[in-house]
């Protein structure tokens, strides 16, 4: 962002908040003031009082996979389609929904499996899962250690895949107005490669076994001479 001093100030947030896609897994829980009767409602059962409330991250965490036709099985109300929704969308159709067997219900949602992946010329290339939706490019490259002496700036790409179609775009962060791309905030399984520069590109073609061999043939022509003399 070299420019970023020559910018106006940005007030907007282009942010869109992910959709929910085939093959994300759900974590739905379902409370009420009512425990008992939130249960049936959940695959991992909610707890029961307050004390049972500091174990509940011990318990075995189950979720909901989206089929490929959009649709999740859920308990009571049966075959729920979700994809397409944000999860606060979820959130409001489950409300209306479970509103009909339970007072005031209380819906928390979160993809479990919500996960992007950095490769390239960075210090700890790899997958990451994300427990918050909103993540930004220069975040994910923060948890991956941000770029070495090697990494690209002006040329970083991004892979996507949205409604069935796999997308690229190749983004300059030398330059500030990336922040206002829609790839500056990134979705569930977006894939980052930032590409190496020309002096890593010549270092990697370079034979790095040459000086070995030079060695050894200093050696033998060493040898060759004192033979011979």
């Amino acid at each position: 962002m070299q420019d970023i001093e020559s910018m106006e100030a940005m007030t907007t947030d282009n942010y869109n908040p992910p959709t929910i896609r085939a093959n994300d897994i759900l974590k739905i829980n379902v409370a009420s003031f009512d425990m008992e009767a939130a249960m049936p409602f959940n695959l991992m059962q909610p707890a029961r009082n307050i004390s049972e409330l500091g174990r509940t991250n011990n318990r075995e965490i189950q979720g909901y996979i989206v089929n490929n036709d959009g649709t999740i099985e859920f308990p009571v109300l049966g075959t729920l389609e979700v994809a397409g929704k944000t999860r606060q969308e979820l959130v409001t159709f489950l409300k209306k929904e479970i509103g009909a067997y339970l007072k005031d219900p209380i819906i928390n949602i979160e993809i479990i499996n919500y996960k992007i992946t950095v490769l390239g010329e960075v210090n700890r290339p790899g997958t990451f899962t994300i427990s918050n939706e909103r993540i930004t490019l220069l975040e994910a490259l923060g948890m991956a250690g941000d770029l070495n002496i090697y990494g690209k700036r002006n040329n970083i790409l991004l892979l996507r895949e949205d409604n069935g179609q796999r997308i690229y775009h190749k983004i300059d962060i030398t330059q500030s107005d990336f922040i206002q791309s829609p790839f500056y905030y990134l979705k569930q399984n977006d894939v980052i490669y930032v590409q190496p520069n020309s002096a890593q590109v010549g270092a990697a073609a370079y034979n790095r076994n040459a000086t070995v061999y030079i060695s050894i043939a200093s050696v033998l022509i060493s040898i060759a001479v004192l033979i011979t003399r």
